[in-house]
């Protein structure tokens, strides 16, 4: 017998062995690994376990178009022990438990802009984090000109909710003061188009004007804390203020659109006489930006990471990965990724290491 088939073999008993064991013990095992992560994210281990510093977990990182390794656009940011959520897409806000973080611990969330895909689990979140996390006060939503009408359409939705949860478990176990949201707008902007909206131990968080015409109002957002800097564009064509909010920054989530996949998409869409459907992927071309382009920015910005996030159209084959992002590397000499749910970027304070991982 060859050392190879040796191997095979020995592996094959080991398989076995392990079947049996599992078949007889499975059950407890099983029973104990849920208990086990329920303990996790309700004790807040993972983020008391992060060293002090910028961090960044994907929640989300696709967009309208489905995509199975993809939820809607949903950013989560750590700085210290504080859990900010930037917009809040389809799917995303339940990539947040299995990571070992709680919505329950989430300070505030800042929108980008208004699209569907950005808000339409926010009702989701502002629930989780009332009575996961026991709070007193709602939860404080941040957004350009035009979020007090978002807020209160989920404020006025979920009436209903609040009360049959407030019913059912009684007040002292779902505070009813701490339910809905609350909105805080930011229509001032200095002469770059930016404005620090909140600073807060040592964070500050600075918006920032992008351009997706014919949305009026949308934003990026900048993370500064403790010698750390992220900074995430929100949807946006090809924008020179992007490029200036993101000068130096370690890492910069930039959203991207295939020209080339999408009109793929369009040739399909008319070859099934879906005229429709080719007339919006056609009008989508013009108000993102494409991977190259995202590329040129960060090389402009001398940003030390580029993620690409917002992925369009989807992508549910690796290998369109690379078609995806084929030429970049000319644009842009630092390390490029194509960011899926569950990466997560670690930036230790006063450092400039940038960790990588998946959570998922």
């Amino acid at each position: 017998m060859t050392t190879r088939s040796k191997f095979s073999a020995v592996l094959l008993l080991l398989i076995v062995a392990g079947a049996g064991f599992f078949w007889k013990f499975g059950d407890p095992l099983v029973l104990k690994l849920m208990q086990r992560q329920v303990e996790n994210t309700l004790s807040n281990r993972f983020m008391g376990e992060l060293p002090d510093g910028l961090h960044v977990y994907i929640c989300g990182a696709g967009s309208p178009i489905p995509d199975p390794h993809r939820a809607g656009p949903c950013t989560a940011v750590i700085a210290g022990d504080n859990l900010y959520i930037v917009d809040a897409g389809s799917g995303s806000i339940r990539n947040i438990g299995p990571a070992g973080l709680s919505a329950g611990r989430t300070k505030a969330v800042l929108l980008t802009h208004f699209h569907s895909d950005h808000i339409d689990a926010l009702g989701e979140l502002s629930v989780q984090r009332w009575a996961g996390g026991h709070r007193d006060e709602p939860l404080n939503v941040y957004g350009p000109t035009g979020v007090e009408q978002v807020v209160d359409g989920f404020n006025l939705a979920y009436t209903q909710d609040t009360q049959y949860r407030i019913d059912h478990h009684g007040a002292h176990t779902v505070i009813p003061s701490g339910a809905g949201l609350k909105a805080h707008s930011f229509a001032e902007m200095d002469s770059m188009g930016s404005a620090v909206i909140i600073e807060d131990e040592g964070l500050r968080i600075t918006a920032f004007t992008v351009d997706h015409y014919p949305i009026p109002n949308a934003v990026g957002y900048r993370f500064d804390y403790k010698g750390r800097s992220v900074v995430i564009s929100g949807d946006t064509s090809k924008n020179a203020n992007v490029e200036a909010m993101a000068a130096g920054a370690d890492l910069l989530l930039h959203e991207a659109l295939s020209p080339q996949l999408v009109n793929l998409m369009q040739a399909a869409a008319k070859e099934v006489g879906a005229k429709h459907m080719a007339q919006i992927s056609e009008d989508i071309l013009n108000y993102h930006t494409t991977p190259q382009q995202a590329a040129d920015i960060a090389q402009a910005a001398g940003v030390k990471y580029l993620a690409l996030n917002h992925i369009v159209p989807g992508l549910p084959l690796r290998y369109l990965e690379k078609l995806f992002i084929q030429g970049s590397a000319k644009h842009y000499k630092g390390p490029i990724s194509i960011t899926r749910d569950g990466d997560f970027f670690s930036l230790p304070a006063n450092s400039s290491d940038i960790h990588t991982d998946s959570l998922l």
